[in-house]
């Protein structure tokens, strides 16, 4: 798919879960669907972007992939700036702080991940970087 129809349909997406509250967008090829709103590290702005997403007890945790393309998502590069971020799932919004896992434990998540959604490991063929996973958690 082009990247541009990707956009439209996130675009769509997003619109979608926000003004049902999640009723509709909330799943995605029985996957459970959040959005992630981050503010722009440029432009201060606020983003979201509808994410696939794992549970980890209170915990979110979210993957980087952006179909495999070689740099990461903007979003991914916005959380790095500003950690704090506002998340909306299971009909609940609550800001939230965003750490990236690294080592043992983000293996263990990559392959949670690919459990759940076997379309990863193609997106990690595709690229040279190591797709980053991120941990939401509740503040």
């Amino acid at each position: 798919m082009r990247e541009p129809t990707v956009r439209r349909l996130s675009s769509v997406h997003r619109v979608l879960y926000r003004a049902t509250g999640g009723r509709i967008g909330r799943r995605l090829v029985s996957n459970d669907m959040l959005l992630l709103s981050t503010r722009g590290r440029r432009t201060g702005k606020r983003h979201e972007v509808p994410l696939l997403y794992l549970r980890d007890e209170g915990r979110l945790v979210v993957i980087a992939s952006y179909g495999g393309r070689t740099q990461n998502p903007d979003w991914y590069e916005n959380l790095r700036a500003d950690p704090l971020v506002v998340v909306q799932a299971d009909g609940q919004r609550f800001d939230a702080r965003a750490t990236v896992l690294a080592g043992p434990e983000r293996d263990t998540w990559w392959r949670r991940f690919v459990e759940a959604y076997p379309g990863y490991s193609g997106y990690q063929k595709r690229t040279d970087r190591s797709i980053p996973i991120v941990v939401l958690e509740p503040r």
